[in-house]
């Protein structure tokens, strides 16, 4: 039995696509498929037992019926008043059992991380690279692009840790501008480094769109006007402080986002709508004026008022658009499909076999 460990170097890098993927593609190939996430963060309760949302999908997608609370033993909720800090549970030996458990009759186990395999977990014990050697895993690395960079300097150093026991890395969301600079450079750069890479999955913006009511959900915030149009999709977002002329020059380059202004800012407001902005969000608790409003519910633009300033506002929703998780059918299906395309699985399980000789 093969037992893979599926971890990244931040948070929210697209491990539970890439493991879903990777979980159906070895199910395909015939392979006896467990599955475990030993550390959750998204408590989520089935009759007595609580285990991982994501978890829970996961295993969904698979096939497989295995207790909350066995496929993730250990919750640590992002929530620090929702967590104990100090626990005289012995979490790593739950985790081992838990695995013991699940591994049986099994071609490959895959293990899914939490957060970041250096950080995420470390209070208790129970960090990836903990985890890894606890269990005696390999571990495939998945590194997504962001602040304009693929984060190699943690890649090697995971790999420096984990030695032998990492196979690789693949890269994930990787713009098209990028993915040159990436498949010319970095990718040779770190083969000759021992870091073999699986592959570049590109960006496509749609796996990290939301919806215009759950937008105004996660910001705090409410729509007052657009109402019926609150299922339209949001992709990304552009912030509306320049003057009204470079704002319409800006705005006919970048259609189809979501603008934040400012409540006072009603000559940008209706640029933006008239522009065919999907979602305003107004900021500063201030109301938009009735002109604004009855055009909204013409044109069907949700119109989300919130709180915060808009420097603020723009900052969650980077935070929000990056954080996204594939709950949606078709946005997992579309992921799945571009790991699929992407992933050199041929490499992965070649490496594998090597490994379990």
């Amino acid at each position: 039995m093969i037992g893979l460990y599926i971890g990244s170097t931040d948070a929210f890098a697209g491990k539970n696509i890439v493991l879903m993927a990777l979980g159906l593609e070895m199910q395909r190939r015939g392979m006896r498929v467990g599955y475990m996430k030993p550390v959750g963060s998204i408590p989520k309760r089935i009759d007595d037992a609580i285990g991982d949302e994501d978890a829970i999908v996961i295993q969904e997608l698979l096939g497989l019926e295995i207790a909350p609370d066995v496929l993730t033993p250990v919750i640590i909720p992002d929530n620090l008043r929702a967590t104990t800090l100090s626990d005289e549970t012995d979490a790593l030996a739950a985790i081992q059992s838990a695995y013991n458990t699940i591994s049986k009759d099994k071609d490959v186990m895959l293990v899914g991380g939490c957060g970041s395999i250096q950080y995420t977990g470390t209070h208790r014990g129970v960090d990836g690279l903990t985890l890894s050697k606890q269990l005696g895993l390999k571990t495939l690395l998945v590194d997504r692009y962001r602040r304009n960079r693929l984060n190699y300097d943690a890649v090697l150093n995971i790999k420096k840790t984990l030695g032998d026991d990492m196979l690789g890395v693949l890269f994930n969301d990787v713009p098209e501008d990028f993915s040159r600079d990436a498949e010319d450079i970095l990718v040779p750069f770190l083969e000759k480094n021992s870091v073999d890479v699986f592959g570049t999955v590109p960006r496509d913006p749609m796996l990290n769109a939301i919806k215009a009511s759950e937008l105004a959900w996660r910001l705090k915030g409410k729509i007052i006007s657009g109402n019926s149009q609150s299922q339209r999709i949001i992709q990304n977002f552009l912030i509306g402080t320049m003057q009204v002329e470079n704002f319409m020059t800006y705005f006919r380059q970048s259609a189809n986002l979501a603008t934040i202004v400012g409540g006072d800012r009603t000559d940008l407001q209706l640029i933006a709508m008239e522009g065919g902005c999907p979602c305003l969000i107004v900021t500063g608790n201030i109301t938009p004026n009735e002109i604004v409003r009855a055009r909204s519910e013409q044109l069907g633009v949700p119109v989300i008022q919130v709180s915060e300033d808009t420097y603020t506002v723009a900052r969650r929703m980077e935070l929000i658009l990056n954080s996204q998780k594939l709950r949606e059918l078709v946005k997992i299906k579309r992921g799945a499909e571009l790991v699929d395309n992407a992933f050199d699985y041929n490499k992965l399980c070649q490496k594998l076999s090597q490994n379990s000789e």
